[in-house]
Order: structure tokens, then sequence, then C-alpha cells
């Protein structure tokens, strides 16, 4: 009897496996893989490429590596990292010393490279492929470039950054400036990377893509061709960067604003704002007719008395439990709380008394370090099995994280040195959140392969003056991670 069984499990057509496995979790296909010669040669044909593309990730300096990679070499690696993310196992890695001076740095991060921006500076950092499969990808500092008006006027910061398509080149970014300029710039390649080459670029104002009228801006974001620009008095800038010739649309938001989100994808595009107001984060739908000048949808916070002011917005990435990125929105608030607003929760929505166009929507989701009030300054969402969200805290340097199966047990970190700064802006992949505080740039590295080579190595040995900050770096026994502080938000104490 037993023998027919596996005669008969053996002799389904392939296809009929394939649709078999389509509904099998990791463990069950591995044990599947297991039982014969046959089925483990199916799995590996069919079965992990399948399961992979049920269970995506998000892996923006991962993704040439995985193009090369075998489907089982994928799925190892995306199952060793969501381990080490339920264990909170962590390789603690700062990018560069400090610079010389406090910054609020940016973050951007292509298929090829990581930038961030300190004051008018921006520092790139290379991806390279790495010589084993199953590996993590190499970054390497490429150089700087250094943005300047020229002509002996003043410089101006760097407040806003973001990649624009360029054919994959990863070259071509949008800027905003404290002095209200939108520009376009491209990054030439570093000749001499190994010599840390800073290349300096002139500035062209005349040529802006967005003009704020001197206001500073404090977000720029672009969603397929559409570029959009927030200042800080609340400005909106809305153009097609197909269409160059054409003015940008502009509204004003009539508040103080701090970030914006744009989505082009979903049936009816909109952008997202946070600001200081009573109604601190409000989505405009995007129409034919334009940007609608008014909130289509105030997103509310279920404390009525909560500081009204919004710092972060983000959005899911591919296969994460909350949903389809186009219909979720997820933002960090003034006070400390990070909300998740669900576009399809009617249960959770209602008219406006006000408007009656208008709709209020409630958080299906508040996430909260209970040990920490702190206002949250950036978000991100991504992690192990896309489960993660991820917020950078006003004060020393710590980022929460929490996982939204398990919202109870979320846990944070100090950054590598623990200064007293700001996590200003991060950005959280599959198996990485790269970070960046007043003083540098750090990268949490949840993936395996770490080696000493896979970031720029910091040596502090009697590198650094007494009481700077690279003193406070302490390399672990292993030469490859330094030490950090965590701790869970739970009762239980440090991790």
């Amino acid at each position: 009897m037993d023998s027919a069984r596996q005669t008969t499990a053996i002799s389904l057509p392939i296809d009929i496996l394939i649709i078999i496995m389509e509904s099998l979790q990791l463990k069950d296909l591995a044990n599947l893989s297991y039982t014969c010669k046959l089925l483990h040669a199916v799995v590996n044909d069919f079965g992990w490429s399948t399961f992979l593309k049920h269970h995506t990730r998000q892996s923006f300096t991962l993704h040439s590596a995985r193009s090369c990679w075998s489907s089982l070499a994928q799925v190892r690696y995306n199952a060793l990292s969501d381990r080490a993310w339920s264990r909170a196992k962590v390789v603690a890695r700062p990018l560069s010393r400090p610079w010389p001076g406090k910054f609020q740095p940016l973050l951007a991060v292509s298929f090829s490279r990581l930038l961030v921006a300190a004051g008018r500076i921006i520092h790139s950092y290379g991806v390279q492929d790495p010589l084993t499969e199953g590996c993590g990808t190499k970054l390497v500092f490429e150089g700087s470039y250094a943005l300047t008006l020229g002509r002996g006027l003043p410089e101006r910061d760097i407040t806003s950054m973001v990649f624009l398509p360029d054919a994959g080149e990863d070259r071509s970014l949008s800027l905003g400036f404290e002095d209200g300029y939108v520009e376009q710039v491209y990054l030439p390649p570093q000749d001499r990377p190994h010599n840390r080459q800073r290349i300096t670029i002139e500035r062209a104002p005349d040529t802006a893509l967005h003009y704020h009228d001197g206001d500073v801006v404090e977000s720029v974001c672009c969603s397929r061709e559409t570029l959009l620009s927030l200042s800080q008095s609340g400005t909106v800038s809305l153009a097609n960067l197909c269409s160059p010739s054409l003015s940008p649309m502009r509204i004003s938001l009539g508040k103080r604003s701090w970030t914006s989100h744009l989505c082009m994808v979903a049936p009816t595009p909109y952008a997202v704002f946070g600001t200081t107001s009573s109604s601190p984060l409000s989505l405009h739908y995007i129409t034919p007719d334009g940007l609608s000048p008014t909130p289509s949808i105030v997103l509310h916070s279920l404390e009525p008395r909560s500081s009204a002011a919004v710092y972060g917005i983000t959005c899911p990435p591919p296969s994460s439990p909350l949903g389809p990125s186009d219909k979720i929105i997820v933002s960090g608030w003034y006070d400390g709380a990070v909300r998740v607003h669900d576009l399809r929760a009617s249960d959770h929505s209602q008219a406006s008394t006000s408007s009656p166009s208008q709709t209020t929507l409630r958080p299906v989701l508040t996430l909260q370090d209970p040990w920490s009030p702190e206002p949250i300054y950036s978000v991100s969402c991504g992690g192990g099995s896309a489960s993660f969200v991820a917020a950078g805290t006003a004060r020393h340097s710590v980022v929460a994280f929490w996982d939204v199966r398990q919202p109870a047990r979320g846990w944070s970190v100090h950054a590598p040195g623990n200064d007293s700064s700001p996590v200003y802006s991060i950005v959280l992949e599959s198996s990485r959140l790269f970070g960046a505080t007043q003083s540098r740039p750090f990268v949490y590295d949840f993936g395996p392969g770490v080696t000493r080579d896979t970031y720029p190595f910091i040596a502090v040995s009697g590198a650094g003056r007494r009481g700077s900050m690279d003193d406070r770096l302490k390399l672990k026994s292993d030469g490859i991670g330094y030490h950090v502080s965590k701790y869970c938000h739970s009762r239980t104490g440090v991790l």
C-alpha cells in the first residue's frame, strides 16, 4: 500500500506538483525535497523559484548579486536573515569617522550605491557583488561630491535628496536646498575611488526643476516619472519629468511642513503630507485635473491629545503582512508613536463633520517604545519576512524595531558610538538597515557572510582624539561588528 501511494505521488504531472508547491511553506518544501531524487530535482527546478515569487524581499543593495544567485541560494539567504531578525542578532558597523561638524544628513539608496548627504557634501558608497554565492554585497567608499554655487556666493546645505530614473545608471538625483531650489544633478564617475577623490559640482539654479521662493525644501520624492517637492511653509510643487517644458502645478498647505510621500502606482494616485497642525497627516488625491488643494483623507491618531506633528512617512515593501504598498501609510509622529493607516479599512473611516467630501481615517495599528517618549524622525519598512517597521528617534541615536506580526515584542538598538544625536534618516531593506546620525552613517546587517571587509573598516585603536566619537566605538572580539546597546520594549530588559 505504501509503495502504491509513493508511485501515485511521483506519477503526478509536473505542472500539478508545481501547483501543489505554490501553497507550501519553506519547511514543507525542504522536507519534500528530502523524500526522493525526483522530488528533490522538482523542488530545485521549480519549488524554490515559485516560493520566491510569493515571498519577495526588497533588497536594493543586494539586487545585482541576487540576479546571479540560484533560487535555492536566495531562499537560504532569506531564511538565515529572517532567523537573525527574529533573534535581534545584528552586525553593527559605522560607515565613516565622525564628520567635522553636526549635520542633518539624508540617505538615498539604489541598486548600485548608497548616498549620504551631509551639509553640501554627498558621500558615495558603491555596491560590489560578493565572490561567494549567498553572501551579502560589499559596500566600498567611492568618493564624495561638493555642491557649490561658485562666484563667491554663500554655500547652502542639501536638505532633501532622491534618485531619478536614468536607465539604471543611478547617477541622476533631484536635490532640494535650503535656499528653495530643487535641482537635477548628475554625479560623474569617480576616476580615483581609492584616493577618496572629491569632485566639485557647480549648481545651476537657473535651470532648477522647482523653486520655492527662498523657502527651505524639506522633502522631495519621485514616483514613476512624477516629482514632488515640499517646502518648509507648505508649498507643494508637482511636475512630470517627461514634460519639463510644462510649468509644475503648485498648491499651498498653509502649514509648517516636514515630509511627504508620493504614490503614482495606486489606481488613484496620491500624495501624503506630514505637517505641524491639528491634522498633521493628510492625503491628497492626484486626478487628471491635478493635485487636490484640500485633503481627500485626514489620517488621524487614536489619541485626541497627541502632539500634532508628523516627521516621517513611508509605505511597506512587497509581500509585507501589512498589505499592498499603495494601500498602507506608515508614519512617525512627534509623540513617539508610529501609526499605520490602511486605506482599505472602511470600518476605521468616517465622513468629516466640517467637510462632507473629506474622510477621516483612524490607524489600524499603533507602535511605540514604552521606555522612550522621544519623537520619531524617520521611518522605513522591510526586514525579516518583510514584516518589520523601523523608526529613528530624536535622541541617543536609537532605532526602534517592531515585527507587525508580534507588535508587542518590539526592541531598540543604539547606533555604533551611542551618541546623543537623533537618527535623521533610515532605509530598511531585507537584511540591512542604513541610518545616519548628526555625526556619521552606520549600518545594521542581519544577513549571513558578513566579514571585516564587507564595509569600510574604521580603525579606532589610537586613531581618535581623547573624548572623540571614535573613542566610543568598541570592536567585538570577532573583529567584524561593534558593540551596541539593545533593549526590549517589554519588561524583560536587555536583549
